[in-house]
């Protein structure tokens, strides 16, 4: 049976929900996070504050520098997530099968609507109407926008979504699929963050075409995730739709070029994936009651530490601080390490209130 997996991304949701309950921020740079007089982050963006560069996760003083004249306001995170329960609840009338990865953004599998086309193509091209009517729906019946992205597999849909943006909607038929993926930067691809792409880009893996093309191993670029990576640069990934709704972790880890015991190299290392972690957290309205740190050191041992917590942990600050303690606690530093890493499991609802800070 052809697969049909949809990604439904809400454009500038926090930022777009304000424009549309206040008409006087509409057509303007409007930014939802702390003010920039004060320590605090960009939870969302305008399409119009992008403009100047702003963006999500961006210490609040950096956007107003960028955007002097951009428009703060606080986040309404019971109006954002009232919001996406309504969303979820126009795309629960097309499947069920359905993967909520944050508040405002889900993949669907429609895989069983299609089940009498024998041709991937034909089974792709049939659901386009579906991706336009739930556009339709959103914004005739929530006034906001969605760009969707249709392919046979989780990937190439994510691609799809962020193609167009905003107001998008991508189709990526299956013989296309190589072509598509051709041009773009290797960082396009899921799980290749910075410290991966650089390693590619050392080796001469520029673009997606790049690793398409390559005929050798690429373990001794980027290791295990060689394969996976080869996989995802065809435009394959096998990952179901998971519709379990409980998040059981979030992690991050750093492979570094060449092994090091460097302090500020390790203390940057930690802010990044404490940043990052705190930023999903956010996203997923979580607090985390465990914090662990993982070490890898270049013989390949690996070594994890973690710790409980009596509150839930939410702000990259507390878990770079806890992370460091960790470190020092257990004397993990005492080689050189290949990779370092940072998770928080134990997940909560936040027993209180709070913007995320940045470190």
């Amino acid at each position: 049976m052809p697969r049909v997996i949809f990604h439904v991304d809400m454009d500038a949701f926090y930022a777009s929900v304000e424009q549309r309950d206040h008409p006087e921020y509409r057509g303007k740079p409007l930014i939802v996070g702390s003010p920039p007089t004060q320590r605090g982050v960009v939870c969302a963006a305008s399409y119009e504050a992008r403009k100047f560069k702003v963006r999500s996760a961006m210490p609040s003083r950096t956007a107003g520098k960028l955007c002097p004249h951009g428009i703060f306001v606080r986040p309404r995170m019971d109006v954002y997530r009232a919001e996406s329960g309504a969303i979820m609840e126009i795309l629960r009338g097309v499947t069920s099968v359905i993967e909520k990865v944050s508040v405002d953004e889900a993949y669907l599998d429609l895989s069983a609507l299609f089940q009498d086309h024998t041709d991937p193509d034909t089974a792709l091209e049939a659901a386009v109407p579906v991706a336009q009517e739930i556009k339709r729906r959103i914004a005739h019946e929530r006034s906001l926008t969605a760009s969707i992205g249709v392919a046979s597999n989780k990937f190439l849909a994510k691609l799809g979504s962020d193609f167009q943006k905003p107001d998008g909607l991508t189709l990526i038929r299956e013989r296309e699929k190589v072509a598509f993926l051709k041009p773009l930067s290797v960082r396009s691809i899921h799980g290749v963050g910075p410290v991966t792409a650089e390693a590619l880009e050392t080796h001469g893996f520029k673009v997606i075409g790049d690793l398409q093309a390559a005929s050798g191993d690429l373990s001794g670029v980027v290791g295990s995730f060689a394969e996976s990576l080869k996989a995802r640069a065809m435009g394959d990934d096998e990952r179901p739709v998971d519709t379990s709704d409980e998040r059981k972790s979030i992690s991050a880890e750093n492979t570094f070029l060449e092994d090091t015991d460097d302090r500020p190299t390790l203390r940057e290392a930690l802010k990044e994936l404490a940043t990052d972690v705190a930023h999903s957290l956010a996203k997923h309205e979580m607090g985390a009651l465990t914090v662990q740190v993982k070490v890898r050191y270049s013989d390949f041992t690996t070594l994890t530490r973690q710790l409980r917590l009596e509150d839930p942990v939410v702000s990259a600050r507390e878990i770079y601080r806890l992370a460091q303690f960790l470190l020092a606690r257990d004397h993990l530093v005492k080689s050189p390490l290949r990779l370092i890493g940072i998770g928080v499991s134990t997940l909560v609802p936040p027993t209180r209130h709070q913007l995320w800070l940045p470190i």
